[in-house]
């Protein structure tokens, strides 16, 4: 379906809008976006068009950093809610770099009268938020760090004027005495005293000049006069433009260390030493982190024991599956499956056979898939899968298959004897309309299963729908 623009004036004024608008069709294919949600998504008019929620390029997260489901985006809370979404915060993720850009979003619903059910479009206007974000995300760190942080401009640099300071942080008036009001305009130098080190003051304005990060340690002093030393780390921030903007330095008292004799003679080698180690440890607990959140993911979207993915991931997939298969008129067979009679085998051989008997089905079954299949566990002894099928007598087929895998599982007990199983199915060929969610499909092969559970087991029963 097509916007029909009857007022020119209308379209030129979201042509040039300083807010980000586009508008999906009740099925949420983008049927329009205006050039500020173009650059803001940072996609091309061909890349946009035509796409609905369920395609694969949208990555989008909440504040926390949460993936969101296909049915938390905006175009889908509002569709089902028919309710008006108010300056909620999204952020869409860089496939490539990662990085969020954050958006303060209001969507609502366009009711066109000629449509049936209330049907309409749906209209998602956002603005870019991502430097408020970032600044909010960070202050509470900043403010709250044992060391000093200290930000500045980039120019100018040369004395007396610059770099003139823009931030300090709690540490900073903790340490020096001077308050954040006293400080703010005015330079790093006014620390500086009689016994800092000119050299050292040389190789950092060198260093803001090139706009490159530099380590020293200097003798500053306190709004009392107190001497104190620190171990600072000077590092360029860089704009949206990619020009440095301002300097950030982050500095480590080290007072009592230097002013110690003998600490002083050893300076250069433990502070290296210190490096190293900390270096190491920086190494060892990203390791630790990189394996921990591997964990974490595995959590998440597979289950535990069979290693398939769990409900929460295959019903994600199977959304963006019959989404697929909607857009292109595909049909889709949908099964759910138990074992028969899965408490006996509990009772009778305990529960860690019965582990093993659904890790051996969860393999058996897996294998026969194709890796543009879905299939996962979706609670105690029930599994689900979901294909694309080219008519009716392949899904008889499939399912034949399944029930076939399912028998030649065996698991052996210690007294060399083995267990065998049998499974129930359920399945739901699917032709595609507006008129059919993925819940209803779900309910009937359920349905399916069960009736398949009361003519004797062991057996599948598939409805068209």
């Amino acid at each position: 379906m097509k916007i029909d623009f009857n007022e020119l004036n209308l379209k030129t004024l979201l042509d040039n809008s300083i807010v980000g608008v586009v508008i999906h069709d009740w099925d949420t294919s983008i049927v329009y976006a205006n050039p500020r949600a173009m650059d803001l998504l940072e996609m091309s008019y061909d890349h946009l068009i035509g796409k609905t929620s369920y395609d694969p390029q949208w990555h989008f997260v909440d504040e926390q950093h949460r993936r969101l489901m296909v049915y938390e985006y905006p175009v889908n809370r509002v569709r089902k809610t028919n309710t008006t979404m108010v300056n909620e915060v999204f952020g869409k993720v860089n496939e490539q770099t990662g990085d969020v850009r954050w958006f303060l979003v209001n969507a609502y619903v366009e009711r066109q009268p000629n449509l049936p059910d209330g049907k309409g479009f749906i209209v998602v206007s956002f603005n870019d938020i991502t430097d408020r974000q970032n600044l909010f995300s960070y202050e509470h760190i900043l403010e709250h760090a044992g060391d000093v942080v200290i930000v500045t401009e980039a120019d100018p640099i040369e004395a007396p004027f610059g770099p003139k300071i823009v931030y300090v942080n709690k540490a900073f008036e903790k340490l020096t005495g001077y308050s954040r009001d006293e400080v703010i305009g005015e330079t790093p130098r006014i620390l500086q005293g009689q016994l800092t080190d000119i050299e050292a003051c040389r190789r950092i304005s060198r260093a803001l000049h090139e706009k490159t990060n530099i380590r020293e340690t200097l003798l500053n002093y306190s709004k009392t006069g107190k001497p104190y030393w620190l171990d600072m780390s000077i590092m360029p921030l860089f704009g949206r433009n990619g020009q440095v903007t301002h300097f950030a330095a982050i500095e480590h008292d080290v007072t009592e260390s230097v002013f110690n004799a003998q600490q002083l003679e050893r300076r250069n080698a433990e502070l290296r030493q210190i490096k190293d180690s900390l270096n190491k440890l920086v190494q060892e607990k990203t390791r630790q982190l990189r394996e921990a959140n591997m964990k974490l993911e595995q959590l998440a979207y597979y289950d535990a024991l069979t290693g398939v993915p769990n409900r929460r991931s295959f019903t994600d997939q199977l959304q963006k599956m019959f989404g697929f298969c909607v857009r292109n008129s595909y049909p889709l067979l949908v099964g759910i499956f138990d074992i028969d009679d899965f408490k006996y085998v509990n009772d009778t051989h305990g529960h860690g056979v019965g582990d093993e008997v659904l890790v051996q089905l969860a393999r058996a079954v897996d294998d026969q898939f194709r890796i543009e299949d879905v299939f996962g566990r979706i609670g105690g002894e029930e599994f689900a899968f979901a294909s694309i099928v080219k008519e009716r007598k392949a899904a008889d087929i499939l399912c034949a298959r399944v029930l076939s895998n399912a028998r030649s599982c065996q698991v052996e007990l210690a007294d060399g004897q083995h267990v065998s199983i049998t499974i129930s199915l359920g399945a739901c060929f699917v032709v595609p309309s507006n008129g059919i969610d993925t819940d209803k499909v779900m309910q009937v092969a359920d349905r399916d299963l069960y009736e398949a559970k009361r003519s004797g087991k062991n057996r599948f029963v598939i409805s068209q729908c």
